[in-house]
């Protein structure tokens, strides 16, 4: 079933035509990332359907305006594809794959109905006509294509728009046959529109006035005498529209965009550079075109108009009706009696406008990335945050009766990613926010709507995404003081590094708590506190819950944070922790706790007894109250039904929500509407029918479980198909051409860059396609794993200089470029040739080998200055002249410094820095041959090792340097190593350390510092945190066991969770100490192995803890158990796995006690009585939850197997009540479960001959024992009943036809039927029936056997101690007592659907106050409705004709009460099987097999039944047991 209702992905920028309206006026559509997005036009925008299937941006839409074809589309997309669609069934029609180039441009010919024209980027045109597959090529032009449009009036003309301001119309009818070329925009032209009149005599008119003189915003371009043709429409990025002749392919009108003064102002000179100038011709306007403007506005042109204003602003009439950025793409349509106008913009909105009045008719938002966070208002009822990853917040009221999208968009002081929102739970309009770049904010969102304020930002920030917000009560240090000086509730954020802060709301400036602290010294805690994922308060705020990393739940209890218990469950990353709601007739259920973490399976705990008890020490929990197993990916949202009790709502990686009955264990419904992985869902607070789910396809669906299809979530193929969908996202575009390394690509092209945003970051990531940075960020946003550093990526691909980009961090196997490598080539260049000299001096050498008369010259001018010893003879050298230079040698030191220096500069531009620096050192400046290289980055060994002749601070100086130039160029180890030949040992080990070379950083730290300095500590530490993140843990172990932290070794060691991590993890934790955690991971991994049938290697883990002799016991019950019921049974049990059984010896072959009690003794040394009350201690404190129909066969077995070892405990202590209670625990456990023939064969295995020698041994005065053991003996003789009816005599057996055709059927009776029972139980009226069917438990290969096995057994003492136990099975007291149960309980369920009736009454009173037309039909609907809800048909009716009142059912309630509050309570905490039941089967054994069953026995059966049974309860019994 599709959604309700949807916000849907932003529209894609910068598009020549991304959307489009159907003819028939009933659609409009367009591009958003990868798919087209389908609204039906109305009073309000309906969403109607996706088209998906491409893979990359779509970046053309258009609907087939040929009559009768309104239902066809077609899109254009970066992936290279044209599709054409089908809108009735949402389906690929056809697609092509003609283009080699990014596709521009796609327009649908209005003449041709089949007849599709695309553009691409080289400027080649395809003509496509699909019903007949056949293709037709142009290359018009070598340039690159903007847009195109195909003529309304001519099935041959095409107008095409290129990127350097030409537009030609070309004939595609004759091959390269260009029509005009119109010359006169000098930049992008934009968009093209054609007049919907065809001829010129619409403006003939206005040009002839306008001949004369020059107009001010109209110049007429060319006299244009009327033939015939049509008029065209452009918008270019120069900022004028022009109006063209196509008879004489000339311009006659040029418009020049006008400079609107905005409310805030003149507009800005950046956003006139950011304009896309959109132009459309609207089909009822022949003489008025509609156009964009600078900053959002739209223009209505009167092109007939006079004077300096030819325009109209559209949405003048009120504020806010205006786009607030630039808009792309404009379209119209006829509907509804009207001319509307449809805009898409990059302010995200998509706009409806009413051509006649130029008002806004409605404004549809639209999202710009993942859908991080759904938050509904406690307070301010229906209205939804929502947290997006382009940076804005949005409030949607979702009980608007005027407009179904009311969404307000908060954008200031974000930034970023919002991940996380909460509403203040008491104050309205009061909004938390976090980000993925660690910031929580207040948004105050009544006033800053209003006012334009920012919001308030607190002071501390997380190093990390923000997870989760949560509102709770103060905490020390902002618990302290008295009520007017703190907070009522103060805000909580829980980030990726794995710590919860606590912000003071009243003063966001101040700093934040760390509330680690608080645990800390609340509960004495030593050890390393794990990192936190997940925070969540009891709706009371009395308790804390807190996800951790390694899949922990810590159970804290306000203000002082003391610690109760610790979930150890998932044993991975927690994602969603939820506390079940407070208001409902079942207050234990708000105990109830809902936790996903990622391996997808969710766990429900029931923590009332743990709360409530007064334990001193914190326990573990271990075993979950309830498991909800169906998703097949990790679990990234959960949210409560406030409207019903134990029913949750998951939202999954699958891209999948489920809702679940808990209690029942059952799915309800699963919705698949979204195209992504889902991130959030909340359930609707006003509509209990209603979910909302956001995912990372950029959208927010509203849906029904009550219309959803599927009931549980898909297996494999969904899988499959959104891992499919996901590869199908759309990518970064890879640059075209590759450019040679070292290369400074070209600048960028005016044309790409908008008010210095670049389009293919700013627009094509963000509207388009799909940001690298975002899909990285929600993966770690749900597995919550950023704890360890991490890299950023850029946010997109750029066109950037060498220089600008970004240097990796670390890379450990790519070898760094090294500038001053002696064997590495550079890079050749056409400006820069590296010659090899012949000296060092080559200038010199050359001009010494110039012509005989130079030479000679140069010997007078040396004598000459030698001669007269001129001071000045340096001038006459100087550089400048170039002729005399190299004879500074043969002169004073001035001159020759001259000339190196002149020979330096020479080499320097050659690219021979080494030579230049050797003429450095020979003239003895080594401190500049130093400062020179370190400026130009080319330091080298060579030169580092010659600096300390410059002096030891010139040698720290130059080492200091190299090391930066080392880290620059990658080479970190060779950078620290020479910051440890100047004895900076810190801050080399902090340089590996940033840089993740911890070895390394170990090794150093470990042989330079002190074995106490707390450097080395912290480097073991952040290694094991990078080690456990990657899943190294035996490596993380050996770091935290080198930082003095065992505990952390041994958790981190168990953390994979199969055998040998965890019998490892006890080993380490017993060798270390840690004797709990020891004991904890030995029975973790006993269990692993049992679960795989070892049961040998389960008693070899045990027996390493001697605290764990009990679990030893009950593992060896467990085996003896599974190998009798093997034995006993050996077709039924049967397993993949050989089981590995102990090769113990029994001498005694006495019962199954005998032998448990045998094998206690002679292997586990069990041989006092003071050793089993220990052992019995020690279990009786371990409790486990109650099987369900849903409980594992293994899990129960085990469980059965504790409460068995109990009892064989008390049976050797002499403890009979203990053992009576135990082994009805047994008992009771498997018929929860739903397994009889379990039930059954332990009866057999402990009581092979009933239950009387039991009773020898009980106290008859202690009440308690004597009802536990009635409850044990009612279940032996209930097991004895079902035998006699599965084994009854074949010559006695007659067919229960009649018994099944006289079942009252629900929809057809609901009253007891005396004349069904009376016929059941007389014998008389069943000698007539038929033979029983086949399928009936007859027996009928082997009824020979069975009848001589049951004349063998039946002699007469066995067959009235049997009688005796079916009589006992007939307990009035017990009738009394289960049909009062049945009354409370039916009351209970009546008033709980009463009450969520009466809500829904006074929802929909509501809805009628703000409607008033339909205030009629809604008081009649409620009136009709009545207050007893119909939870079927039948109750329907019965609810019609006997209404039930409230205070009717309220004394109903109270007398059930107090009815059952009669019976003693020993009758009522020991469970004892249905008597009606057995009394019903009694009456069937009867009416089959009247010799089986005395006359009196049948007849206190029936009267019990007549007695004690009604409607509803003889109708679920009868189905029962016939069934």
């Amino acid at each position: 079933m599709a959604a309700e209702r949807v916000l849907p992905a932003s529209p894609n920028w910068y598009c020549s035509r991304c959307c489009d309206t159907c003819g028939a006026g009933r659609l409009f559509g367009f591009g958003a990332r990868n798919s087209v997005c389908l609204l039906e036009i109305g009073a309000a925008p309906a969403f109607h359907g996706e088209l998906v299937g491409h893979t990359e941006r779509v970046s053309g839409f258009t609907f087939c305006h040929y009559p009768g074809q309104s239902n066809f589309c077609a899109s254009s997309s970066d992936d290279g594809t044209v599709k054409i669609w089908d809108t009735q069934t949402l389906t690929v029609v056809t697609e092509h794959l003609l283009h080699q180039n990014t596709i521009s441009a796609l327009h649908w010919s209005s003449h041709v109905k089949d007849l599709v024209v695309s553009g691409d980027e080289k400027g080649t045109v395809i003509c496509y006509w699909y019903n007949r597959n056949d293709s037709q090529q142009f290359f018009p032009e070598p340039r690159t294509i903007f847009c195109l449009a195909c003529s309304p009036h001519h099935e041959n003309l095409v107008a095409i728009g290129y990127k350097d301001g030409m537009v030609v119309i070309i004939d595609i009818s004759r091959k390269r046959e260009v029509v005009h070329r119109l010359r006169g925009h000098d930049d992008e032209i934009h968009s093209l529109a054609w007049c919907p009149v065809p001829g010129e005599e619409v403006l003939y008119s206005r040009q002839e006035e306008l001949q004369e003189g020059e107009v001010p915003n109209g110049e007429l371009m060319q006299e244009a005498a009327v033939t015939k043709g049509c008029y065209l429409a452009s918008g270019s990025k120069d900022q004028t529209i022009r109006i063209w002749s196509c008879a004489r392919g000339r311009g006659v009108m040029t418009l020049k965009l006008p400079t609107l003064k905005r409310r805030s102002g003149g507009v800005d000179p950046a956003i006139k550079e950011r304009i896309w100038l959109t132009v459309h011709w609207p089909c009822g306007h022949p003489t008025e075109i509609v156009s964009s403007c600078f900053g959002g506005e739209l223009l209505l042109w009167d092109l007939t108009q006079s004077g300096k204003r030819k325009w109209t602003l559209l949405g003048s009439s009120s504020e806010g009706q205006n786009h607030t950025r630039i808009v792309f793409n404009l379209c119209s349509v006829q509907a509804h009696g009207r001319e509307l106008l449809l805009s898409i913009s990059m302010d995200r909105d998509v706009k409806c406008w009413d051509l006649t009045t130029l008002d806004c008719c409605w404004t549809l938002p639209s999202l710009g990335g993942f859908v991080y966070s759904l938050a509904f208002s406690p307070v301010d009822t229906g209205c939804l945050a929502i947290g997006v990853g382009d940076s804005m917040i949005r409030v949607w009221n979702t009980l608007s009766l005027s407009n179904t999208y009311d969404v307000k968009t908060f954008w200031q002081g974000i930034k970023s990613k919002v991940t996380a929102l909460s509403w203040h739970p008491t104050k309205e309009g009061c909004l938390a926010f976090g980000t993925d770049d660690g910031k929580v904010g207040m948004y105050d969102t009544y006033s800053s709507n209003i006012k334009n304020r920012p919001p308030q930002i607190s002071s501390t920030y997380h190093k990390k995404t923000v997870y989760t917000l949560a509102w709770g009560p103060p905490i020390p240090p902002l618990s302290f003081g008295g009520d007017g000086d703190r907070p009522s509730v103060t805000l909580y954020s829980c980030a990726g590094e794995g710590i919860v802060l606590q912000h003071n709301p009243w003063k966001l400036s101040g700093e934040a708590n760390d509330i680690n602290k608080v645990i800390r010294d609340t509960n004495s805690i030593k050890y390393k506190l794990p990192a936190r994922t997940e925070i969540s308060w009891k709706p009371d705020g009395k308790i804390l819950a807190l996800g951790n990393e390694d899949g922990s739940i810590e159970i804290f209890q306000a203000p002082n944070l003391r610690l109760l218990c610790t979930i150890q469950q998932h044993h991975k990353l927690i994602n969603a922790i939820r506390w079940h709601h407070e208001h409902g007739t079942q207050p234990e259920l708000s105990y109830m706790i809902a936790s996903g973490s990622i391996n997808a399976i969710i766990y429900v705990h029931n923590l009332k007894s743990v709360i409530e008890s007064s334990s001193k020490t914190p326990v573990t929990i271990t075993e979950p109250f309830r498991t909800l197993v169906g998703h097949t990916a990790k679990i990234t949202s959960l949210s409560w039904s406030p409207h019903h009790e134990g029913r949750l709502v998951s939202a999954c990686y699958d891209g999948t929500a489920q809702v679940w009955d808990v209690l029942k264990e059952e799915p309800l419904c699963n919705y698949r509407g979204h195209r992504g992985r889902l991130l959030c869902v909340q359930w609707s607070p006003v509509d209990p029918d209603s979910v909302y789910t956001g995912a990372d396809d950029f959208c927010v669906h509203k849906w029904l479980t009550s219309k959803q299809e599927y009931t549980r979530p898909p297996q494999g193929k969904k899988s499959t198909d959104l891992e499919k969908k996901r590869s199908s996202q759309p990518k970064p575009k890879a640059k075209k051409k590759k450019k040679p390394v070292g290369k400074v690509p070209a600048k960028q092209d005016v044309s790409d860059t908008v008010n210095g945003e670049e389009v293919v970051d700013n627009l094509l990531h963000e509207n388009g396609i799909s940001d690298p940075e975002e899909e990285k960020e929600v993966q770690e946003f749900s597995d919550k794993v950023s704890l360890a550093v991490s890299k950023e990526l850029p946010l997109c691909p750029r066109v950037c200089s060498v220089s600008d980009l970004p240097k990796p961090f670390m890379n450990h196997k790519t070898t760094p470029v090294k500038k001053d490598h002696p064997k590495e080539k550079p890079v050749p260049d056409a400006s820069v040739k590296k010659r090899k000299p012949r000296s060092i001096l080559p200038i010199s050498t050359s001009m010494d080998q110039r012509s005989k008369d130079e030479l000679h010259q140069d010997c007078l001018m040396l004598a000459t200055c030698l001669r007269s010893k001129v001071i000045g003879l340096n001038e006459g050298l100087a550089p400048d002249s170039g002729d005399h230079v190299h004879l500074g040698m043969f002169t004073d030191r001035a001159a020759l410094y001259r000339m190196m220096e002149v020979e330096g500069k020479s080499h320097l531009e050659n690219g021979h820095s080494e030579l230049f620096q050797q003429l450095m050192l020979w003239k003895g400046d080594l401190k500049g041959i130093l400062q020179s290289a370190a400026e130009r980055g080319e330091l080298t060994d060579q030169l580092v090792a010659m600096s300390p002749m410059a002096g030891y601070q010139a040698w720290v100086w130059t080492v200091e340097v190299f090391a930066k130039q080392l880290c620059f160029q990658e080479q970190y180890v060779k950078a620290a190593s020479h910051l440890l030949s100047i004895h900076k040992v810190y801050e080399a080990v902090e340089l590996l350390k940033t840089n993740h070379f911890y070895r390394e950083a170990i090794v150093i730290a470990k042989a330079r510092l002190r074995p106490e300095d707390p450097v080395l500590k912290d480097l073991y530490t952040c290694w094991a945190a990078v080690l456990e993140k990657d899943g190294h843990y035996s490596t993380a172990a050996k770091c935290y066991l080198a930082a003095a932290s065992p505990y952390d070794a041994v958790k981190v060691l168990a953390k994979k969770g199969d055998v040998a991590s965890l019998k490892t993890a006890a080993e380490l934790a017993q060798i270390v100490g840690e004797k709990d955690l020891a004991t904890t991971f030995s029975f973790r991994c006993a269990q692993e192995l049992l679960s795989a049938r070892n049961w040998v290697g389960a008693q070899e883990v045990l027996q390493q803890q001697e605290s764990l002799l009990g679990q030893r016991l009950v593992f060896c019950l467990n085996e003896l158990l599974c190998k009798c019921l093997s034995e006993r049974n050996p077709s039924e049990r049967k397993s993949c796995s050989l089981p590995c059984y102990h090769s113990w010896v029994v001498r005694n072959q006495g019962s199954f006690l005998e032998m448990v009690s045998e094998v206690w003794r002679s292997v586990f040394g069990v041989n006092t009585t003071e050793q089993a009350k220990t052992v019995f201690e020690q279990l009786h404190s371990i409790e486990y939850p109650p099987a369900t129909s849903n409980t594992h066969p293994k899990q129960l077995l085990f469980h059965i197997s504790h409460d068995l070892t109990l009892a064989v405990l008390s049976h050797e202590t002499a403890a009979w009540d203990e053992a009576v209670k135990a082994i009805l625990g047994a008992v009771t456990r498997s018929y929860d479960a739903g397994n009889f023939i379990l039930m059954q064969e332990i009866c057999n295995l402990l009581l092979p001959k009933g239950c009387d020698h039991l009773r020898d041994h009980l106290d008859s005065t202690n009440t308690q024992s004597m009802a536990a053991y009635r409850s044990l003996e009612g279940f032996v003789a209930y097991g004895l009943l079902y035998d006699l009816w599965w084994n009854l005599p074949k010559d006695s057996l007659v067919s229960v036809q009649a018994v099944l055709d006289s079942v009252p059927c629900p929809s057809e009776q609901t009253a007891v039927n005396q004349s069904y029972l009376t016929a059941v139980s007389s014998p008389e009226e069943t000698t007539n029936q038929t033979e029983m069917e086949e399928n009936l438990p007859s027996a009928d290969h082997n009824s020979r056997t069975e009848r001589n096995r049951t004349d063998s057994l039946s002699d007469l003492g066995e067959r009235q101690l049997k009688l005796n136990g079916y009589k006992m099975l007939l307990s009035e007291v017990h009738a009394a007592l289960q049909s009062t149960q049945k009354d409370v309980s039916e009351v209970q369920q009546t008033l709980a659907d009463m009450i969520r009736q009466h809500q829904r009454s006074n929802l929909q009173e509501s809805i009628k106050d703000g409607a008033q037309e339909s205030k009629m039909h809604v008081s009649s609907e409620i009136e009709s409705d009545g207050l007893v809800p119909p939870s079927s048909q039948s109750q329907c009716k019965e609810a019609a004709k006997e209404p039930v009142s409230l205070p009717e059912l309220m004394k109903q309630l109270t007398e059930a009460n107090q009815k059952l509050a009669e019976f003693p309570e020993s009758l009522k905490v020991f469970p004892f099987p249905d008597v009606l039941e057995c009394g019903l089967v009694l009456l069937h054994i009867g009416s089959q097999c009247p010799t089986e069953l005395s006359p009196e026995l049948q007849q206190q059966a029936l009267d019990l039944v007549r007695k004690y049974s009604r409607a509803k309860v003889y109708e679920k019994i009868c189905r029962k047991f016939l069934t």
